[in-house]
């Protein structure tokens, strides 16, 4: 069963903090970033990862638990070949590049989504990274990578009903525990780069009562002061939860505490 902190925000009142528990960035903006500059788009993918290293270091000191990046949507195999083909190999050389500094500084990775359309050699290194960074929690990085929030969802549906043949009806309990960010809180802050505002199928059901924050700023500009402008802007926030503003007080040391 999911911890009772991890249940849906549908099914209960999070407790809350006034630095958001769980992050959820769409990485938006790297070849707009490298056109600007004249440069082909596969360098701004490069540049990016200097981007996913800084925030990744921005959110261990601010204190965020769970970190979550959009790298590569089921979708963006629609992209041109020469750079799908890139990508994948940047992912990998990246992963093997990082992964012992990951370990090092006690951070866990995992990757969600659907991994069967990777190269072997990929798919070993990802197995690698989660396998040697399984005990570390200091903060839980997740890379999302052919992923999709209907496919998460209907993967999960499937889960259940392969496993309780003959249901006649699924609960939420059920899909939570099949997601695959089962194992994380509902992301409290979503971020999207790159100026575009709409999710993309990114944690569909995850970001159901999530606080969203949108900036210009394309993704290999993104820094720790962007990261403190979302945060102060989630921090002023009611986040209500279909309740009214009069049942919510907030104590001295930023929890909101919750009345019947």
């Amino acid at each position: 069963m999911v911890p009772l902190a991890f249940i849906s925000s549908t099914q209960t009142v999070p407790n809350l903090n006034k630095v958001p528990r769980h992050i959820a960035i769409i990485m938006d903006g790297n070849g707009r970033w490298a056109r600007k500059r004249f440069l082909p788009r596969v360098a701004g993918h490069s540049r990016g990862v200097e981007a996913v290293r800084g925030t990744i270091r921005a959110a261990i000191e601010r204190g965020v638990e769970y970190l979550t990046l959009f790298a590569f949507s089921s979708e963006n195999w629609r992209r041109p070949v020469e750079e799908v083909s890139f990508l994948m190999q940047l992912f990998i050389k990246s992963l093997q590049k990082e992964v012992s500094r990951l370990h090092e500084n006690g951070i866990r990775f995992r990757v969600i989504g659907d991994r069967s359309r990777f190269e072997p050699i990929l798919v070993k290194a990802i197995a690698a990274a989660e396998e040697l960074t399984a005990n570390n929690t200091r903060l839980h990085l997740t890379v999302a990578a052919n992923y999709g929030g209907r496919w998460d969802v209907l993967s999960a549906v499937n889960r259940v009903l392969a496993r309780q043949p003959g249901l006649t009806g699924i609960s939420e309990e059920m899909i939570n525990d099949e997601l695959s960010m089962s194992f994380a809180p509902e992301p409290d802050l979503f971020i999207r780069t790159g100026g575009e505002q709409r999710i993309s199928n990114f944690l569909l059901w995850q970001l159901a009562y999530s606080e969203f924050f949108f900036t210009d700023a394309l993704w290999p500009d993104f820094d720790g002061k962007l990261l403190d402008q979302a945060i102060a802007s989630y921090q002023e926030r009611e986040r209500r939860f279909g309740r009214t503003s009069e049942q919510l007080t907030v104590s001295k040391g930023g929890e909101v505490e919750r009345h019947a």
